[in-house]
């Protein structure tokens, strides 16, 4: 199912899918075919988030396309600008 399609089925609201299909576009997936789950209630759209398997995205239909923004490196650690002391 597209996107769009999603959005006029279910207005307004956090849906839990399945992501089928993408297209890589350098630091981001934008996502083409989804599967949708099931609704999510507003309240425990964020606890869903963060439980979510691989595969499967919780996202408004309130945005005009579905997409995932991608960490080039989730690991890397910022330093603060200090100098080590000798």
């Amino acid at each position: 199912m597209k996107w769009q399609q999603v959005r006029e089925l279910f207005p307004d609201q956090y849906i839990l899918l399945s992501v089928r299909g993408y297209i890589e576009q350098e630091d981001k997936k934008i996502v083409t075919e989804v599967e949708p789950i099931r609704v999510i209630n507003a309240k425990d759209a964020n606890k869903a988030f963060f439980k979510v398997e691989p595969g499967n995205i919780v996202y408004h239909t309130g945005n005009l396309e579905c997409v995932i923004h991608l960490r080039k490196d989730p690991w890397m650690k910022v330093r603060c600008g200090h100098e080590a002391s000798r």
